[in-house]
C-alpha cells in the first residue's frame, strides 16, 4: 500500500470538490494514522495478497499479531470473491482481461498534480461486447455507508485509467465498483466513457482553484475527516449559528457578538428556548444539525487532547492525567514453565475453531453440505440512517408492539 498521497487525492475529492481552500488548509496538519487506518491498511494488503494468488502470482502473505482476525479474513473474501467473479465474468464474455492490482492512476490533467492508487483496475468485455474499464475499491469502515453512484474518488480513479489505457484499448463504459462488506454493501454505478470525460472537465476550474488554496471555506458533511476541521472557523461559525438557530432564544440575546443588544439583557448565561415536549415530526429535521455540530465538537475535543498529550501543549483549566491500566505478563514463556515447574499445568483454554476455520478446512462444497444446516446469519443492528442510504428499509409491520410509545404529534 502507498503511504505518498496526492495534495488533490481521490479519497478526499469530496472535500475540496465542496470546499476548495481545504486541501491547502490541511497540509499544515500531520496525516497521523490511527487504528483504524492501520487495520484498513492490513486489509487492503490481504485483498492484494488473495487476489494476486488466484492469478497465480507468487506472493507472500501478509502477516499481523493485532490485525489478524476472523472477520478481516471473512471481508476481505468478499472482496475477493467479487474481483474474481468480475473477471471470470469477462472471461466468459470471450475476452482475456487486463488486471491490475493496487494500481497508480495518472489524473494531474484534469486535477494538477493528481495521482492515487486504485485497488483494482480491470480492462475487458462486457456482455454485449462492448469494452469495459472495471475499478473496484475496497472500504473496510463500518460508520459511513459509501455509495458508488456518481463517486468522486471512484470517478477520478476511471478517469486516470482511461489517460493511461484508453488509447490502447477502445473502452466504451466504465464501471465502479464499491465493496464494503462490513455494512454488506457492494455499490456500483455504471456510465459512458463519454459521460465521465464530461464530468471531468465539469471539475476541471474547481481542481485548478483547491491546488491554489483559493475559493470559499464551505461546511458540511464532506468536512467528517478533514484535518483542518477543528481550527475551521467556517466550521465553528456555521456549528454556533445551528445552535443560535436551533435551540437558543435569539430576541434575549443568547451567544450575541454583543451588537445591538439591550443593556437590560442578561449575557451571562444563554436564554434556552422552551420545548415542553417536542413531537417526533419537529425533532427529525434537527436530526442533520444535530450531526453536524456532534461531529465538529468531537473534532473539537479530539485535537485539543492530542495537542495536550501528544505535544504537551498548556490547555487552561484542564490537565492531562494518566487512567486505570490492566496487569500484562512481560514473559508469557517464563510465566508458562515457572507454573508448569510448581505444578500448576491446567493454564490453556480450548474452544472450538471458528466458522471461517471449519470452511478453509473442509472447502466450501463440503462445509455447505456437512455443516451448512447448522450455519445461520443473525439480522445486524439496527440504526437510523438518512433515506438516501440505499440499503433496504427494515420491516416493522409485523414486529411486536413497542413497550414505548412514541410522543405524538401535536393534534393527534
Amino acid at each position: 500500500m502507498p503511504d505518498i498521497h496526492a495534495l488533490l487525492s481521490a479519497s478526499s475529492s469530496k472535500q475540496w470538490l465542496h470546499c476548495t481552500p481545504s486541501a491547502r488548509l490541511q497540509e499544515q496538519f500531520p496525516n497521523e494514522s490511527s487504528v483504524y487506518a492501520a487495520e484498513g491498511t492490513f486489509a487492503h494488503e490481504v485483498c492484494e495478497y488473495k487476489v494476486k494468488k488466484y492469478m497465480k502470482e507468487r506472493v507472500k502473505r501478509p502477516q499481523s499479531e493485532d490485525y489478524y482476525t476472523e472477520e478481516i479474513d471473512q471481508i476481505t473474501d468478499v472482496y475477493a470473491e467479487f474481483v474474481i467473479g468480475v473477471i471470470e465474468e469477462m472471461k466468459r464474455n470471450g475476452c482475456e482481461p487486463l488486471v491490475m492490482v493496487e494500481e497508480k492512476v495518472d489524473y494531474s490533467h484534469i486535477a494538477p498534480s493528481g495521482f492515487g492508487t486504485a485497488d483494482m483496475l480491470i480492462i475487458g468485455r462486457d456482455e454485449n461486447g462492448k469494452g469495459i474499464l472495471h475499478i473496484a475499491d475496497f472500504k473496510t469502515g463500518q460508520g459511513v455507508f459509501v455509495n458508488a453512484d456518481h463517486n468522486s474518488q471512484m470517478m477520478l480513479y476511471a478517469l486516470g485509467g482511461l489517460a493511461t489505457y484508453g488509447y490502447i484499448y477502445d473502452i466504451e463504459i466504465v464501471r465502479m465498483s464499491i465493496i464494503q462488506p462490513r455494512l454488506d454493501n457492494i455499490s456500483t454505478f455504471e456510465c459512458t466513457r463519454k459521460e465521465l470525460e464530461t464530468w471531468g472537465e465539469s471539475i476541471r476550474e474547481t481542481a485548478k482553484l483547491a491546488y491554489e488554496g483559493k475559493g470559499e471555506q464551505k461546511p458540511g458533511d464532506w468536512c467528517r475527516f478533514c484535518r483542518a476541521k477543528p481550527v475551521c472557523k467556517a466550521c465553528k461559525d456555521e456549528a454556533l449559528s445551528l445552535c443560535r438557530e436551533e435551540f437558543l432564544d435569539l430576541d434575549d440575546g443568547a451567544l450575541s457578538d454583543g451588537a445591538g443588544t439591550s443593556s437590560k439583557v442578561d449575557m451571562s448565561e444563554p436564554v434556552f428556548k422552551q420545548p415542553g415536549l417536542v413531537p417526533i415530526s419537529e425533532l427529525a429535521p434537527l436530526l442533520p444539525t444535530l450531526n453536524r455540530i456532534s461531529s465538529w465538537i468531537e473534532s473539537v475535543f479530539a485535537f485539543i487532547s492530542s495537542e495536550a498529550i501528544n505535544h504537551g501543549v498548556p490547555i487552561p483549566g484542564y490537565k492531562v492525567v494518566e487512567g486505570r491500566s490492566k496487569r500484562v505478563f512481560t514473559d508469557t514463556k517464563g510465566v508458562v514453565d515457572t507454573a508448569v515447574a510448581n505444578g500448576y499445568t491446567d493454564l490453556y483454554k480450548k474452544q472450538l475453531i471458528t466458522l471461517t476455520e471449519f470452511e478453509k478446512m473442509m472447502g466450501k462444497k463440503k462445509f455447505a453440505e456437512l455443516l451448512g444446516k447448522y450455519v445461520t446469519k443473525p439480522p445486524g443492528k439496527l440504526s437510523l440512517v438518512p433515506e438516501s442510504d440505499p440499503r433496504e428499509a427494515v420491516d416493522f409491520s409485523n414486529a411486536p408492539e413497542q413497550e414505548f410509545a412514541a410522543i405524538p404529534d401535536e393534534g393527534e
